[in-house]
């Protein structure tokens, strides 16, 4: 199976995970382990152990600890002096509510104002960017999965980036939202219903309509909280 992103091509082995080829291997071995992460192959909380990777993927222990250092950047990894690495525990109850409640409070008023400036050379980014959420290439669940929500994440960070305030696009891009929101449940309904209310947003852009995109993207967001919320039982 050919896993493909914007900067590079690889293979991966879908019935071991093990990269086969690649262009850029400390990307390809932060994408495998990031795919793991997240479709919680490696359990939140549990060790990650740096000889066993290297046994797993077939590589080195340099692009091993590259690639965990860049998730430790990204919140995913913990890093403890003298035990080593292991997985980030899943966000706590609270935190997801506080997550919740700051995305409603930016995102919807920045999709309004993305709409009012919206042109077509925007919209063709934003609906590329979707378009690669909506790609079911190969038969690796857990590599879609992970694939999705990095593609969530860039959707979202490019409606922020034609809001035209870098202060809330950095605030929202600091807290790796869509990574640990994802982390939490691992379903394909987390996905499939997404993709309904993406293209909701994305026709307000097209008609430049700032209340219908403030009014998807608060949808949006609201039912992607209560698809997550089960987690939490």
């Amino acid at each position: 199976m050919q896993v493909t992103n914007a900067s590079n091509v690889r293979e991966v082995d879908p019935a071991s995970g093990r990269i086969q080829r690649s262009n850029s291997l400390v990307e390809d071995v932060y994408e495998a382990i990031f795919a793991q992460l997240m479709s919680l192959k490696i359990a939140p909380g549990s060790r990650i152990t740096v000889d066993s990777l290297v046994k797993e993927l077939e590589v080195s222990h340099t692009p091993i600890r590259e690639a965990l250092g860049r998730l430790e950047g990204e919140g995913l990894v913990l890093k403890t002096h003298l035990i080593g690495y292991r997985a980030a525990p899943q966000i706590t109850r609270r935190r997801f509510d506080e997550l919740y409640e700051l995305r409603l409070l930016l995102e919807p008023h920045a999709a309004a104002k993305a709409a009012a400036s919206m042109d077509e050379a925007k919209l063709a980014v934003l609906e590329e960017s979707a378009g690669g959420m909506a790609r079911r290439d190969g038969k690796d669940e857990r590599l879609r999965y992970s694939n999705f929500a990095r593609q969530d994440a860039i959707f979202h960070d490019r409606i922020m980036e034609f809001a035209n305030n870098e202060l809330v696009r950095e605030t929202l891009a600091f807290q790796h939202t869509h990574f640990h929101i994802f982390r939490l449940m691992f379903h394909s309904r987390v996905t499939e219903e997404a993709l309904d209310e993406h293209q909701a947003i994305l026709a307000a852009f097209a008609a430049s309509d700032p209340a219908a995109a403030e009014q998807a993207m608060r949808r949006h967001i609201e039912h992607s909280r209560d698809r997550l919320l089960p987690a939490f039982d």
